[in-house]
């Protein structure tokens, strides 16, 4: 088992930043990728980026140059850098893990709000 703790979430000004954090904890050697998900009211839950335990990276289009994703393995803890935040990156935000036996983990998520 593994559990995902968010930190990090907040109401924030459209243009600044906040940074979010997920730190993990359980079985954590069986941790291989890492993401971030978003989900906004009556919208679909959406990759915003990944990393992989290699530390390649991927994000979707909309957060390109704005976001970055990065791992810290000896604290067991993703970061999500957001810059240049949108009111319509206003969502919650989960943390995601997959294990080298196939499972998915979720945290409960952490609220982010960005006013115009």
């Amino acid at each position: 088992q593994v559990q995902l703790v968010e930190s990090g979430g907040g109401l924030v000004q459209a243009g600044g930043s906040l940074r979010l954090s997920c730190t993990a904890s359980g079985s954590i050697f069986s941790i291989n990728d890492m993401g971030w998900y978003r989900q906004a009211p009556g919208k679909q839950r959406e990759l915003v980026a990944g990393v992989t335990a290699g530390g390649s990276t991927n994000y979707a289009d909309s957060v390109k140059g704005r976001f970055t994703i990065s791992r810290d393995n000896a604290k067991n803890t993703v970061f999500l850098q957001m810059n240049s935040l949108k009111p319509e990156d206003t969502a919650v935000y989960y943390c995601n893990a997959h294990t080298a036996y196939g499972s998915v983990y979720w945290g409960k998520g952490t609220l982010v709000t960005v006013s115009a």
